[in-house]
């Protein structure tokens, strides 16, 4: 019996199921969480920013004098170039201004992380001495995006979800004119390094270095994270396909060939035909007939010897067997006359 029908929805639904598993593994990566928090502000940026005074400049990365600095969002208006860190965090946070570390509750786990004021400090400067401006400005702003919740005191300038927006709009002071806008455009432009994945991996190797020579470790090698998020439901999902498939095949064969010892015991064990007894002649001693222990048992009339229904069943099996597979008509019609007599037998004796 060939049981790969049956596997077969159930393996179909496993590789559907892959291309969900691999998105599953995508949106649990850190690289993942980062895109889509700067995602957020660009659009939310665009829908309640107007275009005409505010103008968005999304992923600039900049040289400085030790290696490159990235800065996620740069916001020019009249009223100053608004410089955007984006964090995309859950849990608690605890941080204070002046605080080099803050840190990251979810549960009973913390973690570590760099004040955020101070990482965009770094961006403001770099972009501030490209540009030639005055602190009053520039302007920094960092957003928090995620199911967060602040457990300390934080500066207005360190806002959740839409706050940036406000505080944005909440500097009404004109600061630049619309030539020195226009300017400010060109500059950055001009000066930052070309967007792409080259430049950003060049930039993450510059920062784990940094990070590696501030806290005396050695530098590392970029996290796999992301891959192994990949691979693992790929495999786990791979192994059970090719499981499912080989157990399929094993009872499928197994049953064929017990089909076949069947077929070919029945055949062998058929005993050959015995002329029926007439009426006249004496009947056969019950006990010289050899019986099966899967003959027939029960009740049984006493005119009727079982020797001739263990053959008439012996010799319908046998047929039985003989027509797997073989469309003989001659043998079919064999077969039909033997198990009918059998039949026929069966009925006298119950």
């Amino acid at each position: 019996m060939d049981l790969s029908p049956v596997y077969q929805p159930l393996i179909a639904a496993l590789w559907y199921l892959l291309p969900l598993a691999v998105v599953a593994g995508l949106i649990k990566s850190p690289w993942f969480k980062g895109k889509f928090g700067e995602f957020l502000v660009n659009l939310s940026a665009r829908w309640f920013l107007e275009k005409s005074r505010y103008h968005l400049i999304k992923n600039v990365t900049l040289r400085t004098e030790d290696g490159t600095t990235q800065i996620d969002h740069v916001l020019v208006s009249e009223f100053g170039v608004f410089v955007v860190e984006t964090k995309n965090m859950r849990g608690w946070i605890f941080g204070s201004p002046h605080q080099r570390i803050w840190t990251q509750k979810i549960y009973r786990s913390n973690h570590k992380f760099q004040n955020p004021l101070l990482q965009n400090y770094k961006h403001v400067k770099t972009l501030q001495t490209l540009l030639g401006l005055g602190d009053h400005q520039m302007h920094s702003v960092v957003v928090f995006v995620g199911d967060s919740t602040f457990k300390t005191p934080m500066p207005a300038n360190v806002t959740q979800g839409l706050g940036y927006v406000r505080f944005i709009k909440s500097h009404q002071e004109l600061v630049l004119t619309p030539e020195q806008v226009a300017e400010v455009r060109e500059q950055v432009a001009s000066g930052r390094l070309k967007a792409s994945f080259a430049t950003d991996k060049a930039h993450a190797r510059h920062v784990r270095a940094l990070v590696a020579e501030r806290y005396g470790a050695e530098p590392r090698r970029p996290s796999r994270g992301l891959l192994k998020f990949l691979i693992f439901p790929v495999l786990m999902l791979g192994v059970g396909a090719i499981g499912v498939n080989a157990y399929s095949n094993f009872v499928s064969g197994a049953m064929a060939t017990g089909t076949k010892r069947n077929a070919e015991n029945r055949i062998e064990v058929a005993p050959q035909a015995v002329p029926r007894q007439s009426v006249g002649e004496p009947r056969t001693d019950s006990g010289a007939v050899a019986r099966s222990p899967s003959s027939a048992s029960g009740v049984q009339r006493v005119n009727q010897p079982p020797s001739e229904l263990f053959l008439a069943r012996q010799e319908c099996n046998a047929l039985i067997a003989a027509a797997l597979g073989n469309q003989d008509p001659r043998l079919l019609r064999d077969r039909d006359k033997a198990c009918t007599r059998y039949k026929v037998l069966q009925g006298d004796v119950h």
